[in-house]
């Protein structure tokens, strides 16, 4: 291969996705997709109440059922010493206790919690055999008193989930100086504040939930395969709940995945159940979650109710922020669920912005609803929508242009490293830049034209902004890689990271042209393996960050080691060898060996080097999002009229994934901005809006397109690449560009400030009825909140 190929196929080139030739051939291996024989199907049976007691289960009948082979219950697991999950740790309530959760169990034993939980199990010879005998099992519920909003769990006389949490807080947070805050919003010339709510979301991958275990009596060894962001993570979680179960004797693969978003990481009761169910019966056993499962007792995201308040000096430098805060993470604190609360959202609370004053209290809210976790963005998106709202409303209150009164906040270049309020360190960054690019991209500054033309066509036109940064790399930092020429003339990489539909084997496979100069056809990256490799997975966009970096220099020492081979080979002094394209030479001469020819020369059957990298800290991806936005004045329904981004990222290695990436995680934004919502009733805890016919996704329909530019020149400095995480960020900006564009225009049709009382999501009756002065109340209520 020349010089010109390799440039073709390296990092910063345009390539075709190595993963799609596959998938466009249907050879893609979902999990789904893999059947064995011998394979038994499982259904769960599923609580129809939000909180109710289980009395007793009657399995008679349903094992009575035609092709059911085994029916399990959660008093059967518990009594088999099945343990419960772990939840979260670290965190403390106001009193100083541990937090407090109920016990969450692979099947629910003696309580379930929120509709839809899992209370028992059916194995069956067929899929449609275990629904029969699902229907079958007799439940006899002792319905009791629910709870689904975060105040009314908080007040007295609540229906309490677990003991050691009466008031159903499971832990808080606090951050800051109180005092001093105080005594700042008390001599500030300028001060605003927002009760905004961060509505429940679904996740919604193509692909949903699917795990097939199969016991192998033979060996005692036990393979779980099923679609997750985090093997490693899996197998801990079965080994942990189900005795006997090791990381020795425990095997989890996952091929291909639908789409992850966040919320296929770690282990869900289901895989528990599953896993247990073949150990018992002693074959494969199956189970596809359907959709409305799915909607039921997959983790959701965000969830939040906070009211924030920024303080201003009269030249609109902002001098202090305040922040309380309450999320409903549902029926159990899982630990990502209240991470993601109390300690990531606040670590960018004040993102781009230069605000050394806190005072910061967020709770965490036990209720009948499902558990919350990671979704998409996991805690920044809820704080940078809090911080870029409050920015335009000051701008609004002081008549000053939004993109001028977040240049006089910004952090500078020179203030690099920047340590923030929340200690957290910003190695680089140049957020006025990217606001001037992002300005220039999205013409600004002829935005008026463009709103009288939108007026002459009946429309209510409104512009949004958001400048912001992300956090990325899961502090997660280490990574380790296995790289190995192998005779079949391929460079095989094997990593803990996870493929998910997000293209990161190709990326991987262009670091690796880097090095090696051979046709990107001849890299082979392995995941999803337990038995192959172990580590955190894929989540808060570490991928490329930190296992693009082991790569990297996995593949460096390989290449290293494999010169050092060619060297003894060729019977000549390494600092005589040339490499190029795949062929050892001596310098000077004719003499030379293959690269793939060397690894099958000697002993072993591959040149292979063990790696482990280790990013410095965390990156900080930022960018300037500007959305623009039409208005139905007659029908309140929005459209997307135009949308530009400018975003920093470091260094770009697959640039149509990037692209894709950004724009991807911008329609999620606009998806929570304008559409999505999961709904319970407050009085039974029913979940109204558990199929596509009540929950709504964004179409492509809804905007008419996007400019989207990256600024490559500001490398982050923790990593060896100087990448930056990108998977989420376009998912954070777009949500609050979207809704400051949407109050932008129901302020130019004479609401003023009243417009920034809608909530998400902006559906066409809720502008509607605001444009009719129809204003909701604040979602954050007073009494039973505290302060």
């Amino acid at each position: 291969m020349t010089n010109q190929d390799v440039g073709r196929y390296g990092s910063g080139k345009a390539v075709r996705r190595i993963e799609d030739p596959a998938l466009l051939a249907g050879r893609g291996q979902y999990a789904g997709d893999v059947s064995l024989p011998g394979q038994a199907w499982l259904v769960f049976v599923r609580s129809p109440f939000a909180h109710a007691r289980i009395n007793a289960i009657d399995v008679s009948a349903a094992k009575a059922i035609p092709g059911v082979i085994e029916v399990i219950t959660g008093a059967q697991m518990a009594g088999a010493g099945v343990k419960a999950m772990v939840g979260a740790a670290g965190f403390k309530r106001a009193d100083g206790t541990p937090v407090a959760s109920p016990p969450r169990r692979p099947l629910a034993h003696e309580v379930a919690r929120f509709m839809g939980e899992a209370v028992a199990l059916v194995v069956a010879e067929s899929r449609a055999a275990a629904r029969d005998g699902a229907d079958a099992v007799i439940v006899d519920y002792e319905e009791l008193p629910s709870v689904v909003d975060s105040f009314a769990a908080v007040k007295p006389g609540a229906p309490v989930l677990c003991p050691q949490a009466p008031d159903n807080i499971a832990a808080e947070s606090r951050y800051g100086d109180r005092k001093a805050a105080a005594d700042a919003f008390a001599s500030a010339a300028h001060t605003v504040s927002l009760d905004i709510e961060n509505q429940r979301l679904a996740a919604n991958p193509i692909e949903p939930r699917t795990v097939l275990a199969a016991f192998d009596p033979a060996s005692g060894r036990l393979t779980v395969r099923l679609s997750s962001q985090m093997p490693t993570a899996v197998r801990g979680g079965i080994c942990d709940a189900i005795p006997g179960r090791t990381p020795e004797n425990t095997r989890v693969v996952v091929g291909d995945v639908g789409g992850g978003f966040g919320m296929k990481t770690g282990p869900y009761p289901e895989d528990i159940a599953v896993a247990y169910a073949s150990l018992q019966v002693k074959r494969p056993v199956k189970w596809i979650s359907e959709r409305s499962e799915e909607f039921l007792a997959t983790v959701h995201g965000r969830d939040v109710i906070t009211r924030g308040e920024l303080a201003l000096d009269a030249s609109g430098r902002a001098l202090a922020l305040r922040v309380r805060s309450f999320a409903n993470i549902g029926a159990y604190a899982t630990g990502a669920g209240v991470a993601i609360q109390l300690l990531v959202g606040p670590w960018v609370s004040t993102s781009i912005y230069d605000i050394g004053l806190i005072d910061f209290h967020f709770t965490t809210v036990l209720t009948n609803r499902a558990p919350t976790g990671p979704y998409r963005g996991a805690g920044r998106p809820e704080a940078i929508y809090l911080i870029e709202r409050l920015m335009d409303a000051a701008a609004r209150k002081m008549g000053i242009d939004p993109a001028e009164l977040r240049r006089r906040n910004m952090v500078r270049s020179a203030q690099m490293p920047y340590k923030s309020a929340m200690a957290q360190v910003y190695d680089t960054g140049n957020f006025e830049s990217i606001l001037d690019q992002g300005l220039a991209l999205a013409d600004w500054n002829g935005f008026a034209a463009r709103r009288e033309e939108s007026k002459r066509r009946g429309r209510l036109r409104g512009r949004g902004i958001a400048t912001f940064l992300e956090w990325t790399g899961g502090n997660a930092l280490e990574e380790k890689v296995e790289v190995s020429v192998m005779p079949d003339g391929f460079i095989e990489v094997v990593t803990a990271t996870q493929q998910m539909g997000q293209g990161i084997q190709t990326s991987y496979a262009q670091l690796v042209v880097d090095i090696f100069e051979v046709p990107i056809e001849r890299v082979r990256i392995v995941q999803g393996d337990t038995d192959r490799a172990n580590g955190f997975g894929s989540a808060g966009s570490r991928s490329l960050f930190t296992g693009g970096s082991a790569v990297s220099e996995g593949s460096q020492k390989t290449l290293a080691l494999a010169k050092d081979l060619a060297a003894e080979t060729l019977e000549v002094s390494a600092a005589d060898i040339e490499y190029r394209a795949g062929r050892f030479g001596v310098a000077g001469t004719d003499l030379g060996v293959d690269l793939f020819e060397l690894a099958g020369r000697k002993g072993a059957p591959s040149i292979r080097v063990e790696s482990s990298t280790t990013a410095g800290a965390p990156s900080w991806p930022n960018g300037c999002h500007v959305c623009e936005v039409e208005v139905d004045a007659s029908t309140g329904e929005v459209q997307v009229a135009a949308y530009a981004s400018v975003n920093d990222i470091g260094r770009v290695v697959s640039p149509e994934i990037v692209r894709g990436q950004v724009d991807g995680g911008a329609m999620q934004g606009i998806g929570q901005a304008l559409f999505e919502r999961v709904v319970y009733d407050s009085e039974g805890g029913q979940m109204v809006s558990g199929s596509f016919m009540d929950y709504a996704l964004p179409r492509v329909d809804v905007f008419t397109g996007f400019k989207t530019a990256f600024d490559t020149s500001i490398p982050c400095k923790t990593n060896v690449l100087g990448v930056k995480g990108v998977g989420e960020l376009g998912t954070i900006g777009a949500t609050p560009a979207v809704v400051n564009a949407v109050v932008d225009a129901l302020a130019s049709a004479g609401l003023g400030r009243d417009a920034e009382r809608i909530q998400m999501p902006m559906t066409s009756e809720r502008v509607w009825r605001m444009l009719s002065r129809d204003f909701e109340p604040s979602p954050f209520v007073a009494d039973g909140a505290g302060r």
